[in-house]
């Protein structure tokens, strides 16, 4: 029996560029589409709701907003191919793009009347086959998912000019031999050397992560001479970009004028060619390839925990200190009483994933109700690499990017994927919501941040006896 409310299909309207798609996870719980049932994403407001009988909060979006289709997002991780421990790695690029999620996962959709079947929705197996259906289908699975919207554009950074690199002076031109630019000048090494704008001086960086030597002699030269602006050899390109480094500033800064001021001593850009990393490259080495130790002293690998309460949360890039005030904050009682229970159903906010209290309460569920604190599942793919029998299976942990998307927005440092501080961030944290409770007309002495007020007091006291 065909379905009696296609023709509402074609009111609908694909996302647009700005708006986002909860397709990866539900907006209520870490429920995701790599799980058994998937992800119901409403075709109409693109919120996602899981479908599990526990929860169902794909069911509650339903009969709160009365819309009718969803589409089933189910997502499987595609088999590796091992690679010849003898062949050559393959090609690198040294810059920040965008990972194409169809070249590591295979997804299955399948578009759901709710109208037909309020309780679990009816299932439409032609439905995205053709027209309207396959229309929104495509231009949904083809848009960045909420959690890529937040994460790609945060890893880039944008470098300015300072004081310093546009008011720079240097010497009349002259030559600098290819032996003058062999080595640090007061060390022998080879690498991580930066060339001094004013003067010519060569001197090597400090030591960096990765296994990049440097003895700081570029840094002493600025000590004693007061020059700035450095540049680093190996990153000069034909385009007249390199890694620029000002040290009155302690930053990487932006020389307009680069080309012009590396022809002071001879050196052609155009003949250039990227052969290191910059400054901003290694640290995206260090955020998606250092992983910690998980042995203790003697080298024995720590034993996994499981359960409520030991959940951990997966490292975004530079947001452990979110993850350490969140794993403390919601061990106290307070925040455990506060955010305890389901708050969807009476949320009246649109969106879950811009209320709060809904973020707030599906990271109480997340972290506390030992539901995902399971061990990591591993491929059953002949081809793909399984642990070995004596090596201890860890947690996948939640990816808390649509709480971080929310706290951190229009926030000029959490909105980014920088390093922050944690009393900082645990402080906006009280402050945001404080205002959420204001907006709705709640005492603030009622929220669990409340538990963190003292009084101090000063008391002066005569120190002499009266006898």
């Amino acid at each position: 029996m065909a379905c009696s409310h296609l023709p509402q299909l074609q009111t609908l309207q694909p996302p647009k560029l700005s708006q986002a798609v909860h397709r990866e996870e539900c907006t209520q719980c870490f429920d995701n589409q790599d799980m058994e049932g998937g992800v119901e994403v409403c075709l109409s407001c693109f919120n996602g709701g899981c479908p599990s009988e526990e929860r169902h909060h794909a069911r509650m979006h339903h009969q709160k907003s009365g819309h009718p289709f969803t589409l089933n997002v189910r997502r499987r991780l595609k088999p590796t191919i091992k690679r010849d421990e003898e062949a050559a790695p393959p090609a690198k690029r040294l810059a920040i793009v965008e990972e194409r999620e169809e070249d590591k996962y295979s997804h299955s959709t399948e578009l759901k009347c709710w109208l037909c079947d309020p309780s679990n929705g009816r299932s439409l197996p032609d439905g995205t086959s053709e027209g309207k259906g396959k229309e929104l289908r495509d231009a949904m699975m083809s848009s960045l998912s909420s959690a890529r919207q937040s994460e790609v554009k945060a890893w880039e950074e944008e470098f300015t000019a300072c004081e310093h690199t546009l008011t720079l002076v240097q010497p009349d031109s002259y030559q600098i031999p290819p032996s003058g630019l062999a080595h640090c000048g007061k060390c022998d090494l080879k690498e991580n050397l930066w060339l001094c704008l004013t003067c010519g001086h060569l001197g090597c960086g400090r030591a960096q992560f990765g296994g990049v030597g440097g003895n700081g002699h570029a840094l002493l030269h600025y000590n004693e001479s007061g020059h700035s602006a450095a540049v680093k050899l190996g990153t000069i390109t034909p385009e007249g970009t390199a890694d620029v480094y000002c040290y009155s500033c302690d930053d990487s800064k932006l020389d307009l004028e680069l080309a012009a001021h590396l022809a002071t001593f001879g050196i052609n850009v155009l003949t250039q060619e990227k052969t290191e990393k910059t400054i901003t490259e290694l640290q995206i080495d260090q955020n998606f390839n250092y992983e910690f130790s998980v042995t203790d002293e003697n080298g024995k690998p720590f034993q996994p925990l499981f359960g409520p309460g030991l959940t951990g949360l997966q490292n975004l890039g530079n947001s452990c200190y979110m993850a350490s005030v969140l794993q403390s904050l919601f061990a106290l009682a307070p925040f455990k009483a506060a955010y305890r229970g389901d708050h969807c159903e009476s949320c009246t906010e649109p969106l879950p994933a811009t209320c709060i209290l809904c973020q707030l309460h599906k990271i109480h569920d997340g972290l506390l109700s030992g539901r995902y604190s399971t061990p990591r599942a591993n491929l059953p793919q002949e081809v793909a690499e399984l642990p070995k029998a004596d090596e201890p299976v860890f947690q996948e942990g939640l990816r808390p990017s649509m709480f971080k998307a929310l706290i951190g927005k229009g926030h000029e440092e959490f909105a980014t994927m920088r390093q922050q501080d944690a009393e900082e961030f645990m402080t906006y944290l009280f402050k945001s919501i404080r205002t959420d409770a204001k907006k709705r007309g709640v005492d603030e002495a009622k929220t669990a941040p409340e538990s963190f007020r003292f009084g101090m007091e000063q008391r002066l006291q005569c120190g002499q006896r009266f006898d």
